[in-house]
């Protein structure tokens, strides 16, 4: 740099004033030729791959992927559920607790099964304690068929909640019975003659069971709580008939077809209870659907039963549960006062 000395003349003064103290000069530093050419070839290959990376990531914003190709995790839905062809509404099927429920089960599991063999649909049993929870489930259209007691669908028929199906005919007819029964060790030979004694009832809608004794109590004046010592709802058949052969009730009014088929398979039931009174005809036990339900459904239901005796597997069913065939019967069989002595009560 230019600068004044003493006599006011311009001079050439070096930038490097370190050079005028030697104890501030710095020191140089000397490298072999080895360790430079060792320096110079990683900072070439440094430089390399950092044009290497530089040009992959500009092709990669100078040619973006097709939107169908990128996932946006934002952008997720659920995934729609697969649609299975084999998928389909349950047929439920109501069964009254004529039997208790495990009988219920063992007698008509073959024909569930073969209902859903032939509608080709799931088919599920529902069960309720007392007829009237099948009724209402009848009403409500919760259920596509039910197979329920006369005396409750006898109740239903001043608000016309069903719509009548079939009725099984078996042994050539579509009536049944009440039968009164008491222990066969018992002296009792006449219903008088329960004067006093322990009575078991099947159900309050239950025609065989509940209503065909109250009639015969009614015909001679006679009054339930004062004319029994004590009585009991069993809500099914076949616990009736064990309550009269183990002695827990003296007597007790059960349905004639219950009967004959809880004797058939355990014949000491028969030995320990015996039959002193049998009711007129009344109108078999029928199976019916809500007066909801899809005409077309209740057709296509009906169909499948009064056409059973024309299919082998059908009448193998059939025969199991002691049916001749399902028909669809006359109108009068249900209103017929000779077949329902007890009315709609």
């Amino acid at each position: 740099m230019m600068a004044r000395n003493h006599a006011g003349n311009l001079v050439w003064v070096s930038k490097n004033r370190f050079n005028k103290h030697p104890a501030m000069k710095i020191k140089r530093v000397h490298r072999s030729p080895e360790r430079s050419y060792l320096f110079v070839t990683a900072i070439t290959f440094l430089m390399l791959c950092s044009a290497i990376l530089s040009g992959c990531r500009d092709n990669q914003i100078s040619s973006p992927q097709p939107e169908g190709d990128i996932i946006h995790l934002d952008r997720l839905a659920p995934l729609q559920p697969v649609k299975n062809a084999q998928q389909k509404k349950k047929f439920k099927v109501a069964i009254a607790a004529i039997l208790s429920p495990r009988g219920t089960v063992d007698s008509y599991q073959p024909l569930l099964d073969y209902l859903q063999r032939r509608l080709a649909r799931p088919v599920q049993l529902v069960q309720r304690r007392t007829y009237g929870e099948i009724n209402d489930l009848v009403a409500r259209d919760a259920v596509d068929m039910a197979f329920i007691c006369t005396g409750a669908y006898l109740s239903s028929l001043p608000e016309k909640r069903m719509t009548l199906i079939a009725v099984p005919q078996i042994n050539d007819k579509l009536t049944y019975n009440a039968l009164i029964i008491v222990p066969s060790h018992a002296g009792t030979k006449t219903f008088g003659d329960l004067r006093g004694r322990v009575f078991a009832f099947t159900d309050p809608l239950s025609n065989t069971g509940y209503l065909y004794p109250m009639s015969l109590l009614a015909e001679h004046g006679w009054d339930a709580q004062t004319f029994f010592r004590r009585t009991m709802f069993t809500y099914s058949h076949d616990h009736s008939i064990a309550a009269v052969a183990d002695t827990v009730a003296d007597g007790a009014s059960v349905d004639s077809l219950v009967y004959a088929y809880a004797v058939g398979r355990d014949p000491a039931l028969g030995r320990k209870t015996r039959v002193i009174l049998r009711s007129p005809d009344f109108g078999m036990p029928p199976v019916v659907a809500s007066a909801r339900a899809d005409r077309k459904e209740i057709s296509a239901i009906r169909q499948v039963l009064v056409s059973m005796d024309r299919d082998k597997n059908g009448r193998r069913v059939l025969r199991q549960l002691g049916i001749d065939r399902f028909v669809f019967p006359e109108k009068n069989l249900y209103t017929n006062k000779a077949l329902c002595p007890t009315g709609s009560r």
